[in-house]
């Protein structure tokens, strides 16, 4: 399977454990290109439609739809978990994605 960092892709989350994001929804590949065209994983990152002011969250808007990138619930997943594209995120998002990741990761 071909998947290439910045697509977002509607992703099976479940199951999940306790306060982990769940459900059937969009989520964002951050893992390199590289590890994507050999690994079996990927590293995602949820789409929410939830808009909630916590600081590890990067708002945006996809497919005409607003939201928030997840960012505290990033995690690895086996590609089997990937359903179907949806699209791209804009260069825009995708850098105040890397700078959350640098504050919440610091």
């Amino acid at each position: 399977m071909v998947v290439l960092k910045k697509e977002v892709w509607m992703t099976i989350l479940e199951p999940t454990l306790g306060s982990e994001i769940n459900k059937t929804r969009p989520c964002i590949i951050f893992s390199p290109d590289v590890a994507n065209k050999y690994k079996k994983s990927v590293v995602i990152i949820p789409l929410t439609s939830k808009l909630k002011d916590f600081p590890s969250r990067v708002n945006c808007s996809f497919q005409n739809k607003k939201g928030q990138i997840v960012v505290d619930q990033i995690r690895t997943i086996d590609k089997i978990r990937l359903v179907k594209k949806m699209g791209v995120i804009d260069e825009s998002t995708s850098l105040k994605v890397y700078d959350m990741i640098k504050v919440y990761f610091k």
